[in-house]
């Protein structure tokens, strides 16, 4: 079973920047489509980001110019460069197969962006 361990959360500004990770394990890691999607307090979850494993990308339109997904399959992991942030990016971050959900979630890492 794939365990997803995501970091890189914090406190930013509008218009700041911060870069989240997601490790995996799992043998099978380069070969599914991964996705970091986000829940805020009181909504669903949501995808915001996705890869395949050739490493094409597309985005929600509420992101979409602003965040970048990568990955790097030696390391196993996921990365979403977040951009110019806003107030309503704020919500708990989480990686996971796209556009199903497949693995467990990982514990995710919460972005709050605030003045």
């Amino acid at each position: 079973q794939v365990q997803l361990v995501e970091s890189g959360g914090g406190l930013v500004q509008p218009g700041g920047s911060l870069r989240l990770s997601c490790a995996a394990s799992g043998s099978l890691f380069s070969t599914y489509t991964m996705g970091w999607y986000r829940q805020a307090p009181g909504k669903q979850r949501e995808l915001v980001a996705r890869i395949t494993r050739a490493g094409n990308t597309d985005y929600s339109d509420s992101v979409k110019g602003r965040f970048t997904i990568s990955r790097d399959n030696a390391k196993m992991t996921v990365y979403l460069q977040m951009n110019t942030l806003k107030p309503e990016d704020t919500a708990a971050y989480y990686c996971n197969t796209a556009i199903t959900a497949i693995f467990d979630w990982g514990q995710g890492t919460q972005v709050t962006v605030s003045s």
